[in-house]
């Protein structure tokens, strides 16, 4: 299956039913979608939700009503950092300490109004949400295409932070959940909850989620920049 040519379709449907929104255009990214609002209301009448007290997020626009409803119900939120480039990869907005949630919510506030912290200072994760380009009803999903956010997780995982039973949820458009055969590869986290403005899928997926690092998929450079990675390095 050609996961770039599925994104591309996703994409332009997006764009061409005008149910994209800002940023655009929405091809090359995690796109923003008309109901995101509503898709995270539905995530929040969810038991995961409730039972979350700290949320790993992603940053990206379509799911800043989730990272809101996590901060107004009293919920920390973790970020990585980007390209998890520094030691310090995650960012901590902790809603004790944040007066200006809206603002806290978007990329430039979060990182003014976040704590860089390390591996060390984050706590366990009860809950990881990630964006999508595609998903599939029996958990399947199809990101931008860098790998980050499988990353992410497998450096979570390795941490002893996220594991097997952690629930792992996406918030999309309903034309972003599509039919296509998409395979669950050993490296990819699939989805427990697939949610949208009209709906909550439990996937019942039978994947296992990554138990930590595939380091076969990493390029040099990507071992050599990513300093949290010496922590796992084999020998």
């Amino acid at each position: 299956m050609d996961k770039q040519s599925l994104r591309e379709r996703v994409w332009d449907t997006l764009e061409d039913s005008g149910e994209a929104r800002f940023p655009f255009p929405p091809h090359g990214r995690i796109p923003n979608f008309a109901g995101a609002q509503r898709a995270a209301d539905r995530l929040t009448d969810t038991d995961e939700w409730r039972a979350a007290d700290a949320v790993k997020a992603n940053p990206d626009s379509p799911q800043r009503p989730v990272r809101r409803e996590a901060l107004d119900a009293g919920k920390t939120v973790y970020m990585a950092v980007p390209r998890l480039r520094d030691e310090p990869c995650f960012l901590k907005l902790d809603p004790a300490r944040i007066d200006d949630i809206d603002r806290a919510t978007t990329i430039a506030g979060s990182s003014e109004l976040g704590e860089q912290v390390g591996p060390d200072a984050v706590e366990e994760i009860d809950l990881v949400v990630s964006g999508s380009v595609a998903v599939t009803t029996d958990g399947a999903r199809v990101g931008k295409g860098e790998g980050y956010s499988d990353l992410e997780y497998a450096v979570l995982r390795e941490l002893g932070l996220v594991g097997a039973a952690t629930p792992v949820a996406t918030t999309v458009h309903e034309s972003q959940v599509v039919n296509d055969d998409v395979p669950i590869e050993s490296h990819d986290v699939p989805m427990d909850l697939v949610v949208t403005p009209e709906r909550t899928v439990r996937t019942e997926t039978t994947a296992t989620k990554p138990s930590g690092i595939d380091w076969d998929r990493l390029s040099a450079d990507q071992r050599d920049e990513i300093p949290v990675l010496q922590r796992f390095a084999p020998e």
